[in-house]
Order: C-alpha cells, then structure tokens, then sequence
C-alpha cells in the first residue's frame, strides 16, 4: 500500500521533529527549574547580587522556552513546561516578596495565569522559611511585615473559585497554604511572647541589683 506508505512516513517525520522539540524543550525546563531555586536560595542567603544573576537566567531561559514551543501549544502546555514556568514565578515573587519590593505581573514573568497564581502560592513556603531564619536569633519585626504580606497573598488566593481544569490544581495548594500561614502566626507568637519575657525578667533583674 504505497499511499499508506507516504503517509505513515510523513507521520514519522513529524513525530521526529515533535520527539526532538521535547526533548529540549524538557532539558530548558530543567534548567529552569534549577536556576530558579538558585535564586531563591541566593535570596535567603541574603545574596542579593547572586539572586539577580540567577533571576535574569531564569528570565532569558523562559523566554527562550516560550518562543521554541510557540508553535506546538500541545508542549508548551505539557506539564513539565508549565511546571518549570511556575518554578520561574515563584523565584521572581519571591525575591520580590522577601524585599519588599512590587510584584512582578504574569506579563512580565511570561506566565499563564494558572501557572503564575501556582507559583504565588508556592512563595507562602518560602516566605515562612525566611520567618523562621529571621526568629533563630529572637523576635524580629520584620516577621510581622513577612507574615502580613502572607495573608494579602493568601486573601487573594481564596477567591480564585474556579475548576482545577482552569486554575492547574489552585484550591489543593491554597488549602496547604492555610496550614503554613497559620504554623508561622504561632510561631511568630510565641517568639514575641519569648521576647517579652526576656525583655520584662531583665527588667526585673536590673532593679534587684541595683535597688534605689
């Protein structure tokens, strides 16, 4: 069957060149991934020149990402690409977030909405990390701030009431994001409580020393 033939073979060379595109396609979005979550540890590490470095990396690499899979919607919505596009908005938010800085749009980050909503989610760890390092030495206010910028994001989040078909699983994360709020509100507490403690026994202690 020579008909069957030709078309079976150009189905081949299809199949080929989507095989090859997807192969790449899956090394960027590793490489993504990776230099992302150099970013973010930069960023707690207070390496701040590092983070910038490794932000505009993950910037060239999504865009690279974006303008190869431009014409096969099927990869560039595949998981993995998705995935990594998330991977890239939590990085850029949370650097931002952590500095105190404005937010980057999904228009600047060249992320679908779902992804970048998915990667806002994923900075409420992050962001919980940074108050834990920052109450190892005692109370700092700056957790307050952190933890206030934790409940904005967590006050938008719950109003995105739309099917996971929409939002790429949205709901199942933002009911986590609940528990990890709630976990540094306690935390934060009781560090304050800790702080005041100490603050009121020194008190106590300098007046017993010295009684006039």
């Amino acid at each position: 069957m020579p008909d069957l033939d030709d078309i079976c073979n150009q189905i081949r060379q299809v199949f080929d060149q989507k095989t090859a595109l997807r192969d790449q396609a899956l090394s960027k979005a590793r490489e993504l991934t990776r230099h992302a979550s150099l970013s973010i540890r930069a960023v707690h590490r207070e390496d701040h020149a590092e983070a910038d470095l490794e932000l505009d990396t993950c910037k060239r690499l999504a865009e690279e990402l974006k303008t190869s899979l431009a014409p096969h919607p099927d990869l560039y919505f595949a998981g993995y690409t998705q995935d990594a596009l998330k991977e890239h908005v939590e990085a850029h938010l949370t650097v931002a977030l952590i500095r105190g800085n404005q937010l980057p749009t999904p228009e600047d980050l060249g992320a679908e909405p779902a992804a970048y909503l998915n990667g806002l989610t994923e900075t409420l760890g992050e962001l919980r990390r940074r108050c834990l390092d920052l109450l190892r030495p005692g109370y700092s206010a700056e957790v307050e701030r952190l933890l206030a910028a934790m409940d904005d994001v967590f006050t938008q989040l719950v109003t995105m009431d739309y099917p996971d078909a929409i939002t790429d699983g949205l709901r199942r994360r933002t009911d986590l994001a609940r528990g990890i709020i709630e976990r540094t509100r306690a935390d934060i507490t009781v560090a304050f409580r800790q702080s005041e403690l100490e603050a009121a026994l020194s008190k106590l202690s300098k007046q017993l020393d010295d009684p006039a």
